[in-house]
Order: structure tokens, then sequence, then C-alpha cells
């Protein structure tokens, strides 16, 4: 598959996937969500693979949706249809989870809505100074998808998680340390060659243990999280992307005011 908005490299036992679509500062639309779940097949497929990281842009590892995308066709009167992507990048996540190798993910920069997701998705965080978590779909008025709330109640217990995603508020690298999201705060000139010290010490380590690890802790935790994303996610979003409420916060979003929510 010809990646436009990923580098796929593997060496040394280490896949590394870098999201590179500065224009959007990486936002995950159809064709990301597409070529992350080709990325995540490949590693797992690929005997070679021992560890993989996910590492973003220096200003952002993911803005999250494509909300410049979603402005257009309100504008249009047209209507905004999220199943697919939902679909998509709930696979990734659910991938990511079942995945046999150790996954890192490498924050610099803002991780919002899906990239804040995805970023939590990973085994261990690795993040800058700079960086943020931002569960930002209650300002469009959604509901995190990419798995958020589900990953949050299971990091977090409920009450954190409504926090974090009713109030969509950043979390600070070091909140997010404190809170056991984060893994270790680098600074941010020295992101990338921590990140690989770290993913290279758990290329020489024991890999079955590894990989039956990931298959309890999965076991363990995380059981339900396929039934979760088709039967939860989907249609919550689906309703919340239906709404006049979701309209405005995109426009207010794009033109740069505070939303008018009607809770309508």
């Amino acid at each position: 598959m010809k990646l436009n908005k990923l580098h796929y490299t593997v060496e040394d036992g280490i896949a590394v996937v870098q999201l590179d679509y500065p224009t959007n500062l990486n936002a995950i639309d159809e064709e990301m969500a597409d070529e992350l779940l080709y990325v995540v097949q490949a590693a797992e497929a690929d005997e070679s693979v021992k560890v993989v990281v996910f590492k973003g842009l220096p200003r952002a590892f993911s803005a999250g949706g494509d909300i410049g995308y979603f402005y257009q066709l309100i504008k249009a009167g047209g209507d905004v249809n999220m199943d697919g992507l939902i679909g998509k990048v709930g696979k990734v996540t659910d991938g990511l989870k079942k995945m046999s190798k150790m996954v890192i993910a490498s924050v610099s920069g803002a991780a919002a809505g899906a990239g804040a997701s995805l970023a939590l998705t990973a085994d261990f965080i690795i993040c800058s100074e700079n960086a943020k978590f931002i569960m930002a779909f209650v300002n469009l008025g959604l509901v995190p998808d990419t798995g958020g709330s589900y990953l949050l109640v299971k990091q977090l217990g409920p009450k954190r998680a409504m926090d974090i995603c009713a109030t969509g508020r950043p979390v600070s690298a070091q909140e997010a340390k404190d809170l056991g999201i984060v893994y270790r705060i680098v600074p941010n000139d020295a992101l990338d060659e921590e990140t690989m010290k770290f993913a290279k010490k758990l290329a020489a380590g024991p890999i079955i243990s590894y990989k039956n690890i990931k298959r309890q802790i999965y076991a363990a935790a995380f059981a339900e999280y396929q039934h979760y994303l088709e039967n939860i996610e989907v249609p919550c979003q689906r309703e919340c992307a239906r709404t006049q409420d979701f309209a405005e916060g995109v426009c207010a979003f794009m033109e740069k005011r505070r939303p008018h929510f009607t809770g309508q």
C-alpha cells in the first residue's frame, strides 16, 4: 500500500510509524485511518518486528479529526457521516491492544481528540515537556471516539475519565504522568533519542514474555473492548454528529469564536 500521510520503517526489530501530514497537524481522516490500519497489520505480521513506535510532528502528535473537512461539508449543506472513519480507527486501536508486540507512543506537542485516544492505546507513552493531551470532542458537541472514553475509564476510573472527557480541558505532560497515563517525560529535544533508547531496550528483552503479558492484560481489562467500539461508540457518535450542536461546534472552531450550543 502506498503511504501518503505516514512513513513506516523497520530497523533492528523496531517498526517506526511517523505520522507526517503537517497540512492539518496529522488529523486522522479516512485516508490516514486506512494507512494506520495497514501498518498495524503489517507490523503484527512481520516476525522481525519486536516493538512498534508511533510518533508525530514536533508541534503536534495529532490534532484529532479533520475539522476543516467537516466544516466544508456543513457549509455545503451536506451530512457528516463518521461511521466509516470511526469503524476504522476502532480497528486500529483494538489491533494495537491485541498486538503481540510492545507499542510506544512518542508524543510531542498536542495529542488532541482521536490523536489523544491513539496515544492512550499504546503500552507506554513517552512524551516531551511540551506535550498535552486533550479530549477535545466535547468542544464540538461530540463524544470521544477511537476508544478514548473506554481507555480513560480503564486507566483512571469513571470519575477522572468524566472530568477529562466532559470538560475537554488540556492535560499537561506532568498531570498525565501523575495520573499514570504517561510512562516518562523527557526534554523536548531528547524525545526521539530517549524513545528509541527505550524501544531498543524492549526489543532486546524477553519477547515471548511480553507477548503473553499483553495477552493477559487484554483478557483482564479489554475483553469487551471490541463490543464497546461497535455497539456503544459508533451509535453514540452517530447521534452526536447529526445535531445542530455539532455543526455549531465545527463552525465556531473554524471561525475562531465561542460556540453557542442549544442542546439540539
